[in-house]
This record gives structure tokens, sequence and C-alpha cells, in this order.
């Protein structure tokens, strides 16, 4: 069977003696590149070998360069392929794969990359390629940044960590010199990108980040804090809440974030996404202690929604316009639901909405089979019918629940009818009596009087040069 030993190399102190006979054994040596301070002379001395250097200026891709390079250690028997670093591993599935396919089998030997080369005391880090960082790095534990090649790298890198780490963080940079030794240097985070010179042999160790003491914090961090909060000997308020006791501040919270939105404030809608965001996460470490679901779990199921609906964006589907996505989105979401019918539909409305909102959803799918007024004016004119069976269940004392629901439900499909938002409209109207109260309260206390001690008659008197200074 013929095989392809790859040997790992970092620094010709840390070679292994299974590395060094194998490069010494080798009938067909290759060298993954020469410029390298790792691959020195004395290391090569009296070996026959041949590099992968001139692959790298000819080919046009990285896909390209891996399968020029497999296809050149297929090329005859048994050979060894050194690689400074850990550099194997990105080129090792192409490189397998063909091998496979002609036979060769491929062995990688044990090896230190240039990390463990550089920062021996910290073998039990989060290992990270500087061309490939994750969305956040793991800060409880040192990090090790490896073939960090060029500034423009040591830049990205710089600004990757300075979105969690303070910019006066002392971090460790580790520098290959000519003769294959680490030197090592402890610099602010801020001056990363400012050194003398990269290499990809170059090496960043950065300190673990203690909680308290991160500027800047992400989504792990508050399931983290959250864990702790529930933990036994965490917090008693915290311990006690349930799925159903935090029904009430979820809504609360969602309220306060509509305030936030309307008043323009960043900082308030910051804040407040914080607060509903604290909710979900929440629920997460709720269900997560009981064995349901986890945060994963919820951030899937979100996400393979939002793949699902979009067949537009995910799949093969055309359109052209919003409304067209509106439509597909409701198709979609009632074979997912499995609605078979338009009353489906409108039972699956949830009945913890705001009534309004609940009201002019129905109304709304309702009308997408024709059930529907053609205008205003014509919903308008059910109004007095409204008004009058009200009357009537007054006169009697009887149904004054039901045809109280059916005035608002009339007079929510006149506000969808309109083109806006019942909700919202109800919202305006009740700010608009505060504020025409407080014009009120501020006349009786100009004329020396107090409110609760006036006649009704003198109150609507006040109400009404309230409503009259509205258009001074």
């Amino acid at each position: 069977m013929k095989t392809i030993q790859i040997v790992p190399l970092s620094t010709p102190q840390t070679l292994t003696l299974a590395a060094r006979d194998a490069l010494r054994a080798a009938d067909r040596l290759y060298l993954q590149t020469t410029q390298t301070p790792c691959i020195q002379p004395s290391l090569l001395s009296g070996l026959s070998y041949e590099t992968m250097d001139d692959l790298y200026e000819s080919c046009e891709d990285f896909d390209a360069l891996s399968a020029a390079i497999a296809d050149r250690l297929t090329s005859g028997p048994s050979c060894v392929y050194a690689v400074p670093g850990d550099g194997c591993y990105a080129q090792l599935p192409v490189i397998s794969e063909i091998a496979g396919e002609r036979g060769f089998v491929v062995r990688v030997l044990p090896g230190i990359g240039y990390a463990k080369a550089a920062f021996p005391s910290a073998q039990e880090g989060q290992y990270y390629t500087a061309g490939k960082l994750p969305a956040e790095p793991q800060t409880d534990t040192h990090l090790l940044i490896q073939e960090l090649h060029s500034y423009t790298l040591a830049s990205d890198v710089k600004l990757w960590l300075l979105e969690y780490y303070p910019a006066e963080c002392l971090v460790e940079l580790a520098t290959m010199d000519a003769e294959g030794s680490y030197h090592i240097q402890a610099i602010p985070l801020h001056k990363l990108d400012r050194q003398k010179s990269f290499h990809a042999t170059s090496v960043l160790c950065v300190p673990p980040l203690p909680l308290l003491e991160k500027e800047r914090d992400s989504f792990t961090d508050l399931l983290g804090i959250m864990r702790r909060l529930r933990a036994p000997g965490g917090c008693p308020w915290d311990r006690e809440q349930t799925h159903e006791s935090l029904k009430r501040p979820l809504l609360e919270e969602c309220y306060e974030l509509l305030d936030a939105i309307d008043s323009g404030d960043d900082a308030a809608l910051v804040e407040e996404l914080g607060d509903v965001l604290l909710q979900v996460v929440f629920h997460a470490v709720i269900g997560e202690e009981q064995g349901r679901f986890s945060d994963r779990d919820i951030s899937t199921a979100i996400t393979q929604k939002l793949i699902y609906r979009h067949p537009h964006i995910f799949g093969h589907k055309t359109v052209h316009t919003a409304d067209e996505v509106v439509r597909n989105w409701d198709a979609l979401k009632q074979i997912e639901k499995g609605q078979e019918t338009v009353t489906d539909t409108l039972a699956a409305i949830p009945r913890n909405f705001p009534a309004l909102v609940r009201a002019q959803k129905v109304q709304k799918r309702a009308a997408k089979v024709g059930f529907d007024w053609d205008s205003a004016q014509e919903a308008y004119a059910k109004l007095p019918e409204e008004a009058a069976e009200l009357e009537a269940a007054l006169q009697t004392g009887t149904n004054i629940r039901e045809e109280l629901g059916d005035l608002f439900f009339t007079l929510v499909n006149i506000t969808r009818l309109l083109d806006l938002d019942a909700e919202e409209i109800m919202h305006m109207g009740t700010q608009k009596f505060i504020c025409r109260f407080a014009e009120m309260e501020k006349l009786a206390r100009e004329s020396g009087e107090e409110l609760r001690n006036m006649s009704f008659a003198r109150q609507n008197e006040l109400w009404e040069l309230s409503k009259k200074s509205e258009l001074q």
C-alpha cells in the first residue's frame, strides 16, 4: 500500500523524533514551502527534496492549489510531505480524496504547531486561524491565533477582539527569527497592527478575560449570566421564575420597547431590546434546565422558518413585489400549521393578542376570501345599527357585553378599511384625553379650584375650554 506521510513542522527545537526519522527515511520528500524560518539548512542537510512553491505561483485559487499538490504527491511511490505549522489541515480533505482514488493512504504524524511551539504553557487555550475567525471569541480561556501573516490580517484580528476586550488589554505576539526561534513581546491590543512585521509563523496569545472586566458582551455571555442567576446559590427571585410567571413581564417589556421605538431615542431602544432579549434568554435557560429545549433549538427553529418561508431567496421561486412575498408567506404558513380552512386561519390568531389587534387581524384574513365591505363608508353605515342595538341592550340590561363587542368590531372595521391601525388610533385617543385632562387641571388650578371639589358640569365646562385651547 502506497502512503503519504504528512509531517508538521514548527521550530527546529520542537521537531519530534518521529518527524525527523520520517524526513530522513523518505525516498520522495516534498516541502510545502521553503519560505519560512522553520525550514533550517541543518534540517535538510543531505536530503533530496522538491517544494510546492511553484504551485503557489501558478494556481488560481486554494482548491486548485490543493488539487495540484495532491497530484504531485501521488505521481509516484510513497512519499513524505513536510508542512510548516498546521498548514496541512486546510489541504487535507482534497489531498485525502485524490490520494484515496489513486490507492494511497494518508497519515498525519503527530507534531507541534506554531501556537504550541510559541506558547507551550497555554496548552488549554482555544486555537484559531487568523483568516478564519468565528463570530465571537471564547473569552474565558487563552486565545491562540495562528498565521497572522500581514498587517491587514492583524488589523482585522484587532477589530474583532476589540468588540470584547479593552483596548489596553496586554496581548503577546510571538515572532519567529531567522534561526527558527520564537521571540515574544507584550503589547496593548490596540497596537497589534502597528508592529514591524508579520509572517505566517506569527502567533498571537490573548489572555482570558473575566466576565466582569469585559467592556462588551455577547449573547453567550448573557446566557451564562442567566445560568448563574438560576443556579444553586444564585438569585432567589430568578430561581423562582417559570414560563408561566414570565408571561406578564414579557408583554410589559414588549410594550416598553414600542414606546422606545416611538421615542426615536436609540439609547432607550437598545435598553428595551435588551430587556426583551433577556426574556427570551430566561425562557431558553428554563427550557434547558427542564431538558425540554435549549437556546440552540430556538435559534434553529427561527432560522429554519425563515429559510422555508423565503423560497424566493433560498429556493427557486420568483417574486417581484412585497405583496407577492406576503401572499407566499401566508400560503406557506398555512401549510406549515396544517390550516385547511379559512376558519382555521382565523382561530390561529392568538387570543393573547391585544383585542383591537386581534380583531383587525381576523378581519384582514376574512377579507382575503372576499368577506369585506367595499369601503370605510359602507362599514360606517353599519355603525348606527350597532349603536341602536347597544342602546336597546342598555335599556333592557341584557346582552350589553355582546353589543359593545359588535360596536367595537365595527369601529375596527372602519379603521382597517381606512388603512389605519386600530391599536395605534386607540393609543392616540387615550393620549389626547390625557393632554386635555392636563389642560383642564391646569385651568382649575389657575382659577383656584380643585377638580375633586367641582361638579361634573363645572368640570365639563373646563373640558370644553381645554379643547378650545388646542386651537389657539
